[in-house]
């Protein structure tokens, strides 16, 4: 009957604290793109692979990031005040890989890539389908890890290319069906 609607009850359920793991589990679901952080520092430069990434905001140019309170990379970032995105094309499996973490947290990752910088100094990685340089402009604590939110002083872009694409703890390509 129109205008009539159904009415239901919700029982209170307690449920076990969520785990890391559980949460894990769920987040595998949620597809991205994948991205590099990079910062430098004093001559020391580092970066590592993220899927934490989000535009916020044209005007201002805003993104942020979300990266593990202890990572190199973060700590870089807290002390220059800048990071560089460079977001990866289907063909960068390898250097996603090469900046997840698998390695030494004290080996020099970039070493191993070509870069080049904009504004800030914080290394962009050659290849990709684009590039945000930014400077931090807030900090939060978000438990385990620091809420970056950086303004966009330079951004580049190649207009072609497919992005590599992470779900389910698997890299894949877009298919344009």
């Amino acid at each position: 009957m129109p205008g009539k609607y159904d009415t239901f009850t919700m029982e209170t359920t307690f449920l076990m604290a969520l785990t890391p793991e559980q949460l894990r589990a769920a987040m595998r679901a949620w597809t991205t793109g994948v991205t590099i952080v990079t910062a430098a520092h004093d001559g020391i430069q580092h970066g590592m692979t993220v899927s934490s990434f989000t535009s916020i905001s044209l005007e201002p140019a805003l993104v942020s990031i979300s990266l593990h309170t202890t990572s190199r990379t973060g700590e870089l970032i807290k002390k220059s005040g800048g990071f560089g995105l460079t977001i990866l094309s289907e063909e960068q499996t390898q250097i996603s890989e090469l900046f997840a973490g698998r390695t030494d947290e004290n080996e020099n990752r970039l070493a191993r890539v070509e870069s080049d910088t904009l504004v800030t100094g914080s290394p962009l990685i050659k290849g990709g389908l684009a590039w945000l340089d930014c400077r931090v402009v807030h900090s939060y604590d978000a438990g385990m890890n620091t809420l970056f939110v950086g303004e966009v002083v330079a951004a580049r872009g190649t207009e072609e290319g497919m992005p590599l694409i992470y779900h389910n703890r698997k890299y894949w390509r877009l298919s344009e069906h």
